[in-house]
């Protein structure tokens, strides 16, 4: 059976677990390394992962790039723009004609059916690089930065402000999974997808919609951000509007929990949805929630050839 990683829920909490053990114990092992020294057990030498990117990326593409060189295998990037995917070739074929030559595909692209559609006609495992639905590969870094910071996953509290986007879809996914509870202040009109929170409450999640960001992140263990105006999104003026009572300034961060951190999977916004003062402060993980987009997608790249879970 292949493995795709489309969502956290492909995985499963036991899965998810165990990736997460892998991708710290493979950080610690590589302490004062060159980033591109191989693994020592070179685990995924002769594979070849095949990128697609039909919208821009600076972290996605570095960090699964220096994934499989310390896994030891290689990668083809493609943009999506000078493919036949461009000129009318359908997502099913370009799968088929995939298959035969790489071992793994990763794709960043707007439309989520689209990537469901290519897991349904290739034959290798499909991995989530972004789409409009969700963002798995960046809440896989987001969870190990928070265990390195917080030692657990389990019973902590995360505060999201700002938009019900993908990002906030995959942590609400993931506090489902993984047992922790998630808070969102959200300005009316701008929640998160309701089938998205049922399906985590069904698993026994707290989820709750705030409209007051204090309420919400009053006690945090982490409070979360993401830029509001995504590329090529329209209204940004009326949109910014909306958002800015749910910037992150120092007075959310003094009613957070004395050891909250704060996250954000970049690029930010300085002054918009993040201050200097915060995101460049003592308690910003954001630097090494970054690096961890390395780490975490080994894990996932690992799990997807059944070398862990």
């Amino acid at each position: 059976m292949i493995r795709h990683f489309l969502d956290l829920s492909n995985a499963g909490g036991d899965a998810i677990a165990a990736m997460l053990d892998d991708a710290i114990a493979r950080k610690d092992a590589r302490k004062g390394w060159p980033k591109g020294k191989a693994d020592a057990d070179t685990p995924l030498a002769g594979h070849t992962l095949a990128m697609v990117f039909e919208k821009n990326s600076t972290r996605t593409r570095v960090s699964f790039e220096m994934a499989m060189r310390q896994l030891g295998g290689q990668v083809i990037v493609l943009d999506g723009a000078a493919m036949q995917l461009s000129r009318g070739e359908t997502i099913a074929d370009t799968a088929r004609v995939l298959s035969r030559y790489v071992d793994a595909i990763m794709i960043r692209t707007n439309d989520h059916a689209k990537i469901v559609e290519m897991a349904e006609h290739a034959a290798v495992p499909v991995i989530n690089g972004l789409t409009d639905h969700s963002h798995p590969c960046q809440i896989m870094a987001d969870m190990m930065t928070v265990i390195e910071w917080r030692s657990r996953l389990a019973g902590t509290k995360w505060a999201w402000l700002g938009d019900g986007n993908n990002v906030l879809h995959s942590i609400i996914e993931a506090g489902g999974l993984l047992g922790f509870e998630v808070h969102c202040a959200c300005p009316e009109g701008y929640d998160p997808s309701p089938d998205i929170i049922a399906a985590a409450a069904a698993r026994g999640a707290v989820i709750q919609i705030e409209r007051d960001p204090l309420r919400a992140a009053a006690g945090a263990d982490v409070v979360v951000s993401d830029t509001w105006i995504s590329m090529g999104q329209n209204h940004a003026e009326q949109k910014l509007a909306a958002m800015m009572p749910y910037q992150v300034t120092p007075a959310i961060m003094a009613v957070a929990d004395p050891k909250a951190i704060f996250l954000h999977c970049l690029p930010a916004h300085r002054g918009e949805e993040v201050t200097d003062s915060v995101i460049d402060g003592p308690q910003s993980a954001v630097w090494d929630e970054a690096e961890n987009r390395v780490h975490a997608q080994k894990a996932v790249l690992r799990w997807c050839f059944g070398q862990v879970g």
